[in-house]
């Protein structure tokens, strides 16, 4: 009898263990269950499909991801740092500078690791007016003529399409026109980039003139080809930018008047140090250029409600199984 207690007893004991093992490993799986996040985008709706690609990915992770909610950058930036949300997918790591210093800076916010890299800004023309008149240089538009070419209101100044507010490449677009002596003939159209960008590219079916500022990744550029139908302006010089002078030049050696650009993810630092799962997955997370134009690029053509975003998003997981995985399990190897 002794001895069959004794066999009962560490078979129990045995048992135990392998529960605890169990749990363990569960917890390892799911190191953000019982965890709340909150998504940030800005009111750009081509940003939700790289947002909603880290959300499955923290989903698959445990944690309770929120449906993300819209703010721009600046307030983005201030809501991260203040723990009223939890991360953005779409900070650009030089436009942006500003709003991530001005938030609290490494103190309140985190960035490891490049999402997307590549982005490139400027202003571009339409191929037809370029070659016509011979237009390559920015500066160019100082010259009257040059600039009426592209007026679309009447009142004889070009008419750049720009930049919603709070974006802040309407900061940079302001500092060129000043720069480059662009005032008295150039003005800077704001207001819904959306709706001012189709009212360019009317024009340009249309056989007129048009100017406008862009980036990429962007559906724009897959509608409007540089190369084909348009052509980006270089500028006469590299701006200063913050009050110091920068070197602006691309590595094929043109001048844009923009730095290159990486998009990162930008996260609370509290939350981070707490769930260093989802830190390590916002640090190897990378997605290529060109899947983010060619999505953006189906959303400009009709497939754009958040359904066909998911659909987009689901789409993109399943046909980069691998890669998805090889993040997530990256993701849990940190909470070990």
């Amino acid at each position: 009898m002794k001895t069959i207690r004794l066999f009962l007893a560490r078979g129990l004991l045995a048992l135990g263990f392998v529960a605890f093992g169990a749990t363990a490993q569960a917890a390892n799986d799911l190191p953000g269950q019982g965890v709340t996040v909150q998504p940030l985008k800005s009111s750009l709706a081509e940003e939700a499909f790289q947002t909603l690609l880290v959300m499955r990915a923290l989903e698959k992770l445990g944690y309770k991801v929120e449906p993300m909610k819209d703010l721009e950058p600046a307030t983005e930036h201030l809501a991260i740092a203040n723990g009223d949300a939890t991360f953005m997918a779409n900070h650009w790591s030089l436009l942006h500078a500003d709003f991530y210093k001005n938030s609290g800076g490494d103190a309140k916010l985190w960035r490891q690791g490049t999402y997307s890299d590549g982005a490139v800004q400027g202003y571009l023309i339409d191929r037809k007016t370029a070659e016509q008149y011979n237009i390559t240089n920015l500066a160019q538009l100082k010259d009257p003529a040059i600039a009426k070419l592209f007026d679309a209101d009447g009142d004889g100044k070009a008419d750049l399409t720009g930049c919603n507010p709070g974006w802040g490449c309407e900061l940079a677009i302001e500092n060129h026109l000043n720069a480059y002596q662009l005032r008295d003939s150039v003005t800077h159209k704001q207001g819904s980039y959306a709706a001012l960008m189709a009212d360019t590219i009317a024009r340009f079916k249309q056989d007129k003139p048009i100017l406008y500022y862009t980036w990429t990744p962007y559906w724009v550029s897959a509608v409007l080809r540089p190369g084909a139908d348009v052509v980006w302006l270089q500028v006469p010089f590299s701006p200063a930018q913050a009050g110091a002078q920068v070197d602006t030049r691309l590595p094929n050696g043109r001048n844009y008047g923009f730095l290159a650009n990486e998009q990162r993810i930008v996260a609370n630092r509290a939350f981070i140090e707490k769930n260093p799962a989802a830190g390590r997955l916002f640090e190897v997370m990378k997605l290529p250029i060109s899947d983010i134009n060619a999505q953006n690029l189906r959303m400009s053509e009709g497939a754009n409600s958040m359904q066909d975003v998911t659909r987009h998003t689901d789409g993109w997981i399943r046909v980069h199984q691998a890669t998805f995985d090889g993040w997530i399990a990256q993701a849990r190897a940190a909470a070990r």
